[in-house]
């Protein structure tokens, strides 16, 4: 079991399953949270809540991060009361949030500066993955860093993936979350002909799940993809909002390599009808609900 201090920042949709798995595997552990009262889970655990970010920096050898974007991950490591300014020497700094590499490299040169290293080690999986520890994580940075917290990391996931240098591990986690918005865009669509042609949408979504194109990925949205929309949702841990930055990231990304990618493009235009339909903070894959009832 790792001997490292753990501090934890950011205890939203995924962070506070992700910081409650920390807490059950023993290891040394504090949070933090803008909203204090998210830390209460935890608190009630017994772990530790710092009150501010220097205070969670300056007791950790490990700092990691779980936060809304590259603007919030920029403020809480680079800010004048943020994490990189009062971590220890030798701190091993790991953001798990999905930024883009321009601002992994940035936050990363930040880290250099003030004796640390940095890691971007985003993660691909749901909530109930990050419950079970069952994520995987691809991170970019420095190879030695990688492997020191590398025990912290496969407390919270299954597989850890180093990729290369800073802004690799962000870089492929837009990669993933490409495929994952075309093939919302694909099961929308496939379950719009379906249910244009008279089969019931339980039926179409299992033939879907059944079929070549079956992955983990069909099987824990079915609940998502078959709402109506007549009952309130639970809160989405992905929102419509959220897959649509994370596809300007990436079209940003392809843009600068003069690639066109058709397909993220036509995902992008789903979602930001689904949002000016003021679906922003729904499950992204209410695009299949919106085209089978245009709005």
């Amino acid at each position: 079991m790792s001997t490292l201090r753990v501090g934890f920042a950011g205890l939203g949709h995924m962070g506070l399953p992700m910081a409650t798995r920390l807490a059950t595997q023993d290891i040394p552990l504090a949070v933090w949270n803008r909203t204090a009262s998210r830390a209460a889970p935890l608190a009630a655990r017994g772990v530790p809540v710092a009150g501010s970010l220097p205070e969670l920096a300056a007791g950790s050898d490990v700092l990691i991060t779980m936060l809304a974007d590259g603007q919030a991950a920029r403020a809480v490591w680079c800010g004048p009361d943020g994490l990189l300014a009062a971590c220890p020497d030798g701190c091993i700094g790991v953001d798990m949030s999905t930024t883009g590499p321009s601002a992994a490299r940035e936050i990363a040169a930040e880290a250099a500066r003030h004796g640390a290293d940095f890691l971007d080690a985003p993660v691909s999986g749901s909530t109930v993955l990050a419950e079970q520890g069952t994520l995987t994580t691809m991170a970019g940075g420095p190879a030695e860093a990688f492997e020191r917290v590398r025990p912290v990391l496969a407390a919270l996931t299954a597989r850890q993936l180093h990729l290369g240098p800073s802004g690799t591990g962000a870089a492929m986690k837009l990669a993933v979350n490409i495929m994952i918005a075309a093939t919302n865009q694909a099961v929308a669509e496939a379950l719009a002909l379906a249910a244009g042609a008279g089969i019931t949408l339980a039926s179409a979504y299992d033939t879907l799940a059944a079929s070549a194109v079956s992955s983990p990925f069909l099987g824990y949205k079915r609940d998502a993809y078959l709402a109506d929309g007549a009952d309130p949702e639970p809160p989405a841990a992905f929102t419509a909002a959220l897959m649509a930055k994370d596809l300007e990231l990436a079209l940003d990304l392809a843009a600068a390599a003069g690639l066109p990618l058709p397909a993220a493009t036509a995902a992008r235009r789903s979602l930001a009808d689904a949002c000016a339909a003021g679906h922003a903070d729904a499950d992204f894959s209410c695009v299949a609900r919106l085209l089978r009832k245009p709005v």
